[in-house]
């Protein structure tokens, strides 16, 4: 697992922020190492996007970290649980974001779901077709790639980062459902 030690080369970084446990981690964990960091809010009509955006301004806040918002409507309403195609969308959000300036795009992706795109391959996928648009410029990152949710848990809670401003429920309600996958994590790692 990572340490929260600094790193010697600066970079400039955007941190795909959700406002959930494993992107406030993600912005932690490349603020602790001393990167140059830019959030990104998107919004594509989630369920959860009014609370997530809520948490993500009160992360980009605590951190003093700029916060920029992506938002995209069509007709399409999703349901809780998996979103397919969501991280690509995300990564593919956060290049029309760079706008074409080096970078590195971070995603708060981590090892232990079954999803497709969270995993290397999908990783490597993604990272093939920003290369053709940003000719090596950009770079995806996923530091967590290899983590559990347990790990990302520990590294926020040893590195004292602001869990208690984190919004985890796909249902999007006010208070959390507890019924979603995403409550069931949350409720588990809170009793560890």
């Amino acid at each position: 697992m990572s340490k929260c030690s600094s790193a010697s080369n600066v970079n400039t970084v955007n941190v795909l922020l959700s406002g959930g446990i494993d992107s406030a981690a993600l912005l932690g964990f490349y603020l602790r190492n001393r990167f140059k960091v830019r959030a990104l809010f998107v919004n594509f009509g989630q369920p959860a996007a009014e609370q997530e955006l809520r948490a993500a301004k009160s992360l980009s806040k605590y951190y003093r970290v700029p916060l920029s918002i992506f938002t995209a409507s069509c007709d399409v309403v999703f349901s809780p649980g998996e979103i397919s195609g969501r991280n690509a969308f995300l990564i593919f959000a956060a290049l029309l974001f760079s706008r074409g300036r080096s970078c590195i795009i971070a995603i708060g992706i981590h090892a232990g779901t079954p999803y497709f795109d969270c995993r290397e391959g999908f990783i490597k996928s993604s990272q093939t077709i920003v290369d053709g648009y940003a000719a090596g410029s950009i770079r995806i990152a996923a530091p967590f790639l290899n983590w559990n949710k347990r790990m990302i848990w520990e590294f926020a809670r040893k590195c004292n980062l602001p869990l208690n401003l984190t919004y985890s429920c796909e249902a999007g309600c006010s208070r959390p459902c507890g019924s979603c996958l995403s409550c069931k994590d949350r409720e588990a790692l809170d009793a560890l």
